[in-house]
C-alpha cells in the first residue's frame, strides 16, 4: 500500500500486494488484463494527463514480467501496491522450458476441470480468455510469455501445421487461429492435434475445453476454429521483461 509521498509518479515502479484490473484505454470500459499480486509494473504517465478521450484518472503503465502496456486506476494502484524495484528476470532457454512443460500442461488441465466461463481479459481464474489461459499456464511454471495471442504468435518459433497434418507439433506448442491479417485466438497443443483453449460464447464453449484440428471432426466449435487455423509456434525462451515492439 502506498504511503504519504509515494504517489504513483511517472517512472516509479510498484509491486502489487493485491490483484489489480488493467484496461485497454484511458477512460471507459475495456478490461485488457488482470494482474496477479506479486507482479511488478512501471508507471509511464501521470494521472490526470490529457488523452484523446479526455482527462484520465488512469495511469499508463507497463507490466514488468511480460512488457505489456495498459491502463490502471491511480487510486487502485495506490491501495493495492507498494513502491519496489522490479526484479531481474531469467531468460529461460528451450531445454529449461521443456523440463517444465509437463507442469504447464497439468496446470491447464486442472483449470479445465474448475467451473469456469470465458472472460475477456481474464488471467486470474477460474475465468480466462484464450491468451490469458496460455500465459497463466506457462507463468505458473515460471515461464513468462507475452499477454495477447498475436504477441504470443510473434514470440514463438513457427512450426508447420495444417488441418490433419500435425506430425511436427509437440505437446506444449501453441496453435494460432484468426484471419489472414491477424491472430485472434490461441490454444495449447496437447498432442496429436488436440488443443486446450478458452473460447467465447459465439463460436466456442464459453470456457475451457478441448478440440482438435483434424478434418473429420465436424463439431461446430472445432470446425469453426479449424477454418481459421493460421499456424503453430514453439516457445523457445521466456520473456525477459523488455518492452514489447508496437
Amino acid at each position: 500500500m502506498a504511503t504519504l509521498g509515494t504517489l504513483p509518479a511517472p517512472g516509479s515502479c510498484w509491486a502489487l500486494t493485491q490483484p489489480l484490473e488493467a484496461y485497454s484505454r484511458p477512460v471507459g470500459p475495456g478490461l485488457a488484463t488482470q494482474v496477479r499480486a506479486g507482479r511488478h509494473l512501471k508507471v509511464l504517465t501521470a494521472a490526470g494527463a490529457p488523452s484523446a478521450a479526455g482527462v484520465s484518472k488512469r495511469l499508463r503503465v507497463r507490466l514488468h514480467e511480460d512488457g505489456y502496456p495498459c491502463w490502471v486506476e491511480s487510486d487502485e494502484l495506490e491501495a493495492r501496491a507498494c513502491p519496489a524495484r522490479p526484479p531481474s528476470l531469467a531468460r529461460l532457454d528451450r531445454s529449461r522450458i521443456v523440463a517444465r512443460l509437463e507442469e504447464v500442461l497439468a496446470w491447464a488441465e486442472a483449470a479445465r476441470h474448475q467451473p469456469n466461463r470465458y472472460l475477456w481479459g481474464g488471467t486470474l481464474g477460474p475465468d480466462f480468455d484464450c491468451s490469458g489461459l496460455v500465459q497463466t499456464a506457462f507463468a505458473r511454471a515460471g515461464i513468462w510469455l507475452p499477454r495477447d495471442a498475436y504477441l504470443q504468435e510473434r514470440f514463438c518459433r513457427p512450426v508447420a501445421v495444417r488441418s490433419g497434418i500435425t506430425s511436427l507439433l509437440a505437446p506444449g506448442d501453441l496453435i494460432f487461429f484468426g484471419t489472414s491479417r491477424r491472430c485472434t485466438h490461441v490454444g495449447l497443443h496437447l498432442g496429436g492435434g488436440r488443443y486446450l483453449h478458452s473460447s467465447g460464447r459465439q463460436h466456442g464453449r464459453d470456457g475451457i475445453g478441448i478440440d482438435d484440428i483434424h478434418p473429420h471432426n465436424r463439431d461446430p466449435v472445432a470446425s469453426h476454429y479449424r477454418a481459421e487455423l493460421r499456424g503453430a509456434g514453439r516457445v523457445m525462451h521466456s520473456h525477459d521483461g523488455s518492452p514489447l515492439p508496437p
